[in-house]
């Protein structure tokens, strides 16, 4: 984001909570004073209910936690962009087992998008590829995910799916690139800051990830 914005100019907005991953991965990675746990990486804060403009475009913001605390859905005209909320109804959900994340939230999260028209359109972040499915897809509609996503369609209740979502993610290996990444993330898409030896690091740290 800081490539994009040098070149190009604009502002970095993040969901206000990212002060909460913020504190919780300031502690993971024993970062001092200096990092400021407050937000104040990011040009400004996005909360509940926030509208932006881009161009003609008009965002309304959702926030959709779960996955992690900070993640938002951004709805424009008859599309919804959900991040790491659902996946595509053939594979269904994002984890929650990062700190900070939580299955119940999400189940919330999820239905807070299932309020939207049953047409609206859903643009998910990723894409595995579900068993069975050989090409890579991103687009679905709320009345079909609300039909077939396979964690949390057809009605499924709260309790079954946190069950279902918890013992999923227990059998889950840790993402190969979330230490840097989440060093960069909270810092608003900087590296860390040079130490006493003019040199950046990346922790690692040996068993400490729950935070």
């Amino acid at each position: 984001a800081p490539y994009i914005q040098e070149q190009i100019g604009g502002r970095i907005g993040i969901g206000a909570n990212i002060t909460e991953v913020q504190e919780t991965f300031g502690k993971v990675f024993n970062e001092g004073t200096a990092f400021e746990r407050d937000g104040s990486q990011f040009d400004f804060l996005l909360s509940d209910g926030d509208q932006l403009s881009l161009g003609a475009l008009s965002l309304n913001v959702i926030h959709t936690p779960g996955h992690t605390p900070a993640c938002l859905s951004y709805v424009i005209g008859d599309a919804v962009f959900v991040g790491d909320t659902i996946f595509m109804p053939d594979f269904g959900t994002a984890r929650t087992d990062f700190p900070g994340g939580s299955a119940a939230d999400l189940y919330h999260s999820i239905q807070r998008l299932f309020e939207l028209p049953d047409e609206t359109r859903v643009y998910t972040a990723h894409d595995y590829k579900a068993p069975g499915r050989a090409e890579f897809a991103w687009e679905s509609t709320i009345g079909e995910q609300k039909a077939r996503n396979v964690h949390v369609g057809n009605g499924q209740d709260l309790a079954t799916f946190v069950k279902m979502r918890e013992e999923r993610d227990a059998k889950l290996g840790m993402p190969r690139l979330i230490l840097p990444s989440v060093q960069v993330n909270m810092r608003g898409g900087e590296m860390p800051p040079a130490e006493d030896n003019g040199q950046r690091y990346l922790k690692i740290p040996v068993n400490g990830f729950g935070g």
